[in-house]
């Protein structure tokens, strides 16, 4: 069946069934209906019941919440010191920490991940996101150049502006917060659409940042459609940066469309990393991660290691490895703290990956584990090994977004890095070995915005993320969100002398 046949969501304008949470924006401080009236339902992926009916923004709302975070910014945000959006920021984060339970239950009913996933990650990184940047509020400086000696030069760094901010469905609290936080400590204020998928705790942490302090109209939550609410964020005149991660389909248009008013843009796009293992590798550690790296949130990760480069003399052993543990993740309820993976986001997203593993099996890649999908009722797909796989195979090229692990043999350094360069991304690669002189040339070889060595997938806000080619371009993290979100300012003072 054609991937187009099945609908994310459906809209409705019906009166709505009391058992059924219904949700509305955030504009301006006030939860409010959007202006046509319109809801759409968002399911719980591991029982596709309706857990909550949505109010669909569209450009009416988006152009409300654009006027409410102009006037924040031009207003009270805009005057106030730095040092106190900090000491904001950090109530923010403190109320986030008494809320955790109730936001990873929500974030784990709304995207199907598992809670045990969200308590060890998702959540620890908000917190530390945004405390980061709350301690950059008042630290954001210029400099004084000695350009001339008859004049006092220096720069000063101002927030851009507007940000409108669209976030996925992989990781909504996580990935949202790391473009909330740099934006909102900065000055600027923030015009967030989360994805259709996952609202629900987008609206939470902005009713959490309006406890805190937060001033009306620095944060509003715009939940919609791309086609309507996305795109109306993208082109209003209003905004003056754009934030993006997703698609590259998607991040294309983007780009495209922001040139009306020549918005900033930074894009964080798509992955089809290499995680390379070379003989002599602490084969234990280096097939952990690597199931990790590939199953880790159903494989639904940019960075996912979904391409396991295995030199030929170790590769059956790999896969037989791969095999065993893929065998023992125990697949469920995300509720149960027990369970490892959960089911996929959506009926779409569910029947895309099944689409790729026939495509997979046609071309001629061996198929070691897994394949199907898991049960009648949820939207898991079982964790999937295929060996044997060819470079040129579209599983080697394709993102999949799901759990499906492509093993490709390599013959030496040159054919691994010409397999790990061989795809139009460029986001994040792994390599395992003991060789340090291999690793230092192999890393020099990479093109790969990071590299992880003898381990896969950490991150931290401290460091730069992002890639280049159909990865996107632009870094978040660390001192580059600072220059995201800020623009300099050269200033010539004439002294006469």
């Amino acid at each position: 069946m054609m991937l187009d046949t099945y609908q994310e969501k459906t809209s409705a304008t019906l009166e709505h069934p009391p058992a059924v949470r219904r949700e509305q924006l955030l504009i301006h401080g006030m939860r409010r209906p959007a202006q046509s009236g319109r809801y759409f339902e968002t399911v719980d992926p591991a029982t596709e019941t309706v857990i909550a009916r949505v109010a669909e923004g569209d450009a009416g709302d988006i152009d409300a919440a654009v006027e409410s975070a102009r006037d924040a910014f031009e207003g009270e945000w805009g005057h106030m010191k730095a040092a106190e959006r900090g000491r904001i920021l950090l109530r923010w984060a403190d109320l986030i920490r008494d809320h955790q339970e109730a936001l990873v239950e929500l974030e784990s009913l709304d995207s199907g991940k598992p809670v045990s996933a969200i308590r060890r990650q998702d959540l620890p990184a908000v917190l530390d996101t945004l405390t980061y940047y709350a301690g950059w509020a008042d630290k954001i400086n210029g400099q004084v150049i000695p350009a001339r000696t008859d004049a006092l030069t220096y720069t000063v760094r101002e927030p851009i502006g507007v940000v409108g901010a669209i976030v996925p469905w992989n990781f909504p609290l996580m990935i949202g917060m790391w473009k909330i936080a740099p934006a909102l400590a900065c000055g600027c204020t923030v015009v967030l659409k989360p994805a259709e998928l996952t609202s629900l705790t987008a609206l939470k942490l902005g009713e959490l940042a309006l406890a805190a302090g937060i001033p009306p109209g620095v944060l509003n939550v715009v939940p919609g459609f791309g086609k309507t609410a996305g795109a109306a964020l993208v082109e209003h005149p209003g905004v003056d940066k754009v934030t993006f991660t997703g698609s590259p389909a998607v991040g294309r248009q983007i780009l495209s469309a922001a040139s009306g008013n020549l918005k900033r843009v930074t894009l964080e796009l798509g992955g089809k990393s290499a995680n390379i293992i070379f003989p002599g590798a602490d084969l234990d550690a280096a097939v952990k991660a690597a199931a990790s790296g590939i199953f880790f949130n159903s494989g639904q990760v940019c960075s996912a290691g979904s391409r396991i480069l295995v030199h030929e003399s170790i590769h059956d052993e790999v896969v037989d490895r791969l095999v065993a543990r893929a065998a023992g993740i125990r697949l469920g309820d995300p509720r149960d703290k027990a369970t490892a993976m959960g089911p996929l986001v959506s009926a779409v997203q569910m029947h895309r990956v099944l689409e790729y593993i026939d495509i997979g099996r046609r071309e001629g890649a061996e198929l070691a584990a897994g394949g199907a999908r898991v049960g009648a009722t949820g939207f898991f797909v079982a964790p999937t090994v295929f060996a044997n796989v060819g470079h040129s195979m579209r599983i080697s090229q394709e993102e999949i977004f799901g759990p499906v692990a492509s093993v490709i043999r390599f013959k030496d350094e040159e054919d691994a890095l010409r397999i790990a360069n061989g795809t139009k991304y460029s986001l994040a690669a792994g390599v395992w070995s003991e060789d340090i002189g291999r690793i230092h040339r192999f890393i020099k070889g990479l093109k790969a915005g990071t590299v992880w060595v003898n381990t896969y997938g950490p991150t931290d806000v401290r460091l730069p993320w992002g890639g280049s080619r159909d990865s996107g371009f632009g870094r978040e993290h660390g001192d580059a969100a600072i220059e995201n979100f800020t623009e300099p300012k050269a200033v010539w003072i004439n002294t006469g002398r």
